[in-house]
């Protein structure tokens, strides 16, 4: 064996495990029984009316069908958030609210209660670790996991989109690149993950994608991550995830799925990544994956 394979196993031989501790450490919902809800993840973009009147719809068959706003991704969190509970309003729900929870509001078991027996919670767009920042652990995390469970639908967009999985993109990277040149490269330890929300465990999530062109940092993931599969969601689209863990996809443009689970993946010195075998779909509204089997339907 070449010396330079040699590293490359060790490379991913590492990554793999850490992988795998950093999924089995945070990961304090994994013996659960099957989620009854819906994952509503939205692209970013603009939001057409049938796609939220569905959301809408769905969350009227859970609990008191209450729609609770969370926006603290926002830079504007109570402009937004009002701006999407009025949206809602519009498009037929009869009860929303929007809280924007600061860190200690959220360590607050009492407030958990406010989103009790809510059938919809809707993450704004904005900057996900914001999310993250404010909720992640906290009482309100597990009433949103608790609701998940038992059959809420659970949605986002953009920024509230990314948090939903266990693996959340950032949005930085470790090069500190000029303006307009972000995510120009294809390579290993660049693209800075953290912990999300966890709501869905078998994909990283990803948001305007093809509009923005984030195919390089999907592939940078997935490549030392093939335990997941790489959605890349594009503006105006969304996927309804079920609780047989197979999407639906809905809207106007497509969804990026990129597989490494079969591929063969070296990493050269400076850290670029040849990748062969990587597995590819473009999928359209009314098209399905199922991601436990990791094939379209």
């Amino acid at each position: 064996m070449k010396p330079g394979s040699i590293r490359t196993n060790q490379f991913f031989m590492a990554a793999f495990l850490a992988a795998s501790l950093f999924l089995l450490a945070f990961n304090p919902s994994s013996a659960q029984p099957r989620p009854k809800g819906y994952l509503f993840i939205i692209g970013g973009g603009t939001r057409p009316e049938p796609m939220m009147k569905r959301f809408v719809e769905m969350a009227s068959r859970s609990g008191s069908g209450r729609i609770v706003v969370l926006p603290m991704a926002s830079a504007t969190p109570d402009e937004t958030g009002r701006g999407l509970v009025e949206e809602f309003k519009q498009l037929g729900a009869k009860d929303v609210a929007y809280y924007n929870f600061t860190r200690k509001e959220a360590e607050n078991y009492s407030n958990a209660r406010l989103l009790a027996e809510s059938g919809g919670i809707f993450f704004s767009g904005g900057v996900q670790t914001r999310i993250t920042e404010a909720i992640l652990d906290t009482p309100i995390h597990n009433m949103i996991r608790e609701l998940y469970q038992k059959g809420a639908v659970i949605g986002g967009t953009s920024a509230g989109a990314a948090a939903l999985s266990e693996l959340m993109i950032t949005g930085d990277e470790v090069r500190k690149p000029e303006e307009g040149h972000e995510f120009e490269t294809i390579e290993a330890g660049n693209v800075i993950v953290a912990r999300g929300l966890g709501l869905i465990k078998s994909a990283i999530i990803d948001q305007h994608f093809a509009t923005r062109k984030r195919h390089n940092r999907l592939i940078s993931i997935i490549a030392g991550h093939p335990e997941i599969v790489g959605v890349g969601i594009d503006e105006a689209t969304a996927i309804i995830v079920s609780p047989d863990e197979t999407f639906e996809v809905i809207g106007y443009k497509n969804v990026i799925i990129y597989d490494s689970g079969r591929a063969q993946v070296e990493v050269r010195g400076d850290r670029a990544l040849s990748i062969r075998n990587l597995v590819m779909h473009v999928l359209l509204e009314g098209e399905r994956y199922d991601l436990k089997k990791r094939r379209p339907l």
